[in-house]
């Protein structure tokens, strides 16, 4: 049977059923605004599965008729994911994941399918929001509900779930997901905004979720909803863990005091080895065998878990030695790679980033086939992390969601510093390789692309530096961790990224592990990081403070001149002959925008001063005094046409031609003959008057 709730956020009603579609699902709901209607399906498989992790997956599925187009390409039909649609897939399986029951292993399926979108309301927002009800009103354990908003800010007023007008005139778009008791995602980007403003913001999406949280109780009140699944946590046999505790736990407590990553896991396997071995070996059952092997190694991730998490609240001592506050050491090289337009390695501690740039021209920006029109992309930010990068061995192929997403943060945090387009007319491409990763590897490429943009000269507004912030909390303990390790994010409650400026934040990202968070606790851990972010600038900067003061030799010069909007056709001509004809000359690319501005590229500044000279040629016009070597193309009883400028002609009358009277013009002209002569006069239509006789006297 059908059901309905409606409420409303920022003005804006969102409507929630089940009941209509899709009704084979553990849970379904369909959610709408306006003509924005996102259909979300949860299934769970009744069984557990025999992975150690939860078997989440998130799919976000853009369908092209929901906007009444169809898809690009040669199918004409959608293919793989775009980047914004798996960033919104990872927008709606953050706050979800950390809802479901520890232990919880059961694989289970989030399918949001976009319907219908007139892009007035964000459909990230509808998503979330969906994705948290259907898995409310099933059986499926799930701690919820949870719900997401999107914050703006516009004239010093947050607003919630912005239109696309409103976030064009805001300083910050962020979208904030947790549940009543706190946040538990944070994911967006600012124009220099302090850290007390943002801490404002997460606040008001918090405020502003209230209404989505009790219409999803209301919704599960209303449909009668079945009492969720039972599920207990796997246990371990007493025995088995005690004898397990007794040999690991000093064992594994002294490899953790090992500061070189790959040191400790190579201390902590061998431990694990050995109690394998002893406590293993005499084990027949081949069944029993592998049960105890993956309760083992479930053990020693408790006890790493729970001695990392000691050494830090009562001791103050981290992993690797540090107090809470301290940045690890940090080195810097520009210039590295001789053939790349600029190059930046960013080393931080067991963290190092290769960052480059590549600047282009216009045709290579990127055209993206999105849902709600055809998207051009001036910057772009891609973030590779090969396997040797942790010591591993892994295979290559496309991004996954993970690069992708990192890849997504460090772009936001760079884009609020790029140059205005008019000032530097490039497409500019950053690429960061993590060849090392021990902790944020995504705040290391937003350096080592500062870096780089530097040094392929680059006029940014300001330099950017990221820091991940980290958090250990036991009852009322709490330690925020500065710049924290890969081991610190598995192990801790919070992974909380912050880039920007030493005048504001460009970007962040937040997921919290536990239930939630106060807002004391990441008031501090701003503070801490805006302290950790300026750190980090400063060490930058003794390498490389400002942009070069010219790009790279191998780069494009790109030269912009003006002319006016009626000359553009003149310049490109019929059947763009003439443009084409100016590209072949010189060897440039050229590049005409509808206001007049063209752009011209090339390595080379002699072909790009030749192929301003053509065109300056093409769209000069008759100066009156001025004199010019004209070609006769046409002669009449009357006179002369004299083409004095690419497709500019004028009249050379008879009696202008000499200084004596001239019988017929053909006794002193001939047709393609060149012949000097000046402009007497430009009338209102145009046309223009010249004279020989003038420059004979």
């Amino acid at each position: 049977m059908k059901t309905t709730v409606t409420t409303s956020v920022g003005g804006k009603q969102i409507t929630i059923e089940t009941g209509r579609l899709a009704k084979q699902a553990d849970g379904s709901v369909l959610v709408s605004s306006g003509n924005n209607m996102v259909l979300v399906t949860a299934v769970c498989s009744k069984k557990a599965s025999e992975l150690d992790f939860f078997p989440l997956t998130v799919e976000y599925i853009e369908k092209f008729y929901a906007t009444g187009k169809i898809p690009g390409g040669y199918f004409k039909r959608e293919g793989k994911p775009t980047t914004d649609a798996v960033l919104t897939a990872r927008l709606i399986d953050r706050p979800i994941r950390p809802s479901f029951p520890e232990g919880f292993r059961n694989e289970t399926q989030v399918v949001a399918t976009v319907l219908s979108a007139d892009g007035a309301f964000p459909l990230e927002i509808l998503a979330s929001l969906g994705a948290s009800a259907a898995l409310h009103v099933s059986d499926i354990p799930f701690n919820g509900p949870t719900a997401a908003v999107q914050v703006a800010r516009v004239d010093g007023q947050f607003v919630a779930n912005p239109t696309p007008q409103q976030l064009e005139k805001s300083d910050m778009d962020i979208i904030v997901a947790g549940t009543r008791n706190g946040l538990l995602m944070v994911e967006g980007e600012t124009k220099f905004i302090s850290e007390a403003d943002v801490l404002a913001a997460l606040k008001f999406g918090h405020q502003s979720m209230m209404p989505l949280l009790n219409a999803q109780d209301e919704l599960r009140e209303k449909t009668g909803s079945a009492a969720k699944r039972a599920f207990t946590a796997p246990s371990i046999d007493a025995d088995f863990k005690a004898q397990a505790v007794s040999m690991l736990q000093s064992k594994i407590a002294q490899a953790l005091s090992i500061k070189v990553k790959q040191d400790r896991y190579a201390a902590v396997a061998a431990a694990s080895a050995e109690a394998e071995t002893a406590l293993l070996g005499s084990i027949t059952d081949k069944d029993l065998a592998k049960q105890r092997k993956k309760e083992l190694s479930a053990i020693v991730e408790e006890i790493k878990y729970q001695e990392a998490r000691s050494m830090i609240l009562d001791k103050k001592v981290r992993i690797d030695g540090r107090d809470v506050k301290t940045v690890r050491s940090i080195a810097n090289e520009v210039g590295f790679l001789p053939r790349a337009h600029g190059s930046g390695l960013f080393t931080r501690g067991e963290t190092q980033c290769l960052g480059t740039v590549t600047l282009g021209t216009g045709d290579d920006e990127q055209m993206v086939d999105a849902l709600l029109g055809t998207q051009k992309r001036r910057f772009m930010l891609h973030y590779n992390f090969p396997p040797f990068s942790v010591g591993e061995v892994g295979r290559f192929g496309g991004q996954g969601r993970r690069e992708i997403g990192h890849g997504n943060l460090a772009e936001r945090a760079l884009k609020a510093v790029l140059p205005d387009h008019e000032k530097f007319p490039y497409t500019i491409r950053v690429v960061s390789e993590v060849l090392e990763s021990n902790g944020s590897s995504s705040m290391g490429s937003v350096c080592a692309g500062t870096l780089s943009m530097l040094d392929a000269g680059v006029p940014i507004k300001g330099n950017v530096a990221g820091i991940a912030m980290g958090l250990i909390k036991e009852g009322d303990r709490v330690a925020v961790l500065t710049d924290i390790l890969g081991d610190e994010d598995h192990l801790g409650d919070m992974d909380f990224k912050v880039a920007g400026t030493t005048t504001g934040i460009t970007a962040l990202q937040m997921d919290i592990k536990i239930d939630s968070v106060s807002f004391e606790v990441m008031e501090q851990a701003l503070a801490q990081a805006k302290d950790g972010r300026n750190h980090i600038l400063a060490e930058m900067e003794k390498v490389i403070r400002t942009a070069r003061g010219q790009i790279s030799e191998f780069a494009p010069r790109i030269e912009t001149i003006k002319i006016k909007p009626d000359k553009i056709r003149e310049v490109i001509g019929s059947g763009g002959k003439v443009i084409r004809g100016i590209t072949e000359a010189t060897g440039v690319k050229i590049e005409i925008e509808d206001d007049g501005t063209i752009h011209i590229a090339s390595a080379d500044p002699e072909a790009t001063k030749k192929a301003i000279g053509m065109i300056n040629d093409i769209v000069a016009e008759a100066e009156v005094g001025k004199t010019y070597k004209g070609r006769v193309v046409k002669i009449a009883e009357f006179g002369a046409f004299v083409e004095i400028l690419p497709n500019t002609q004028g009249l050379l009358h008879i009696s202008e031609i000499s200084n004596e009277r001239v019988r017929a013009v053909t006794d002193v002209l001939k047709e393609g003959e060149f012949i000097d002569v000046k402009v007497l006069e430009v009338d209102r239509s145009g046309r223009v008057k010249l004279s020989r006789k003038a420059l004979l006297q």
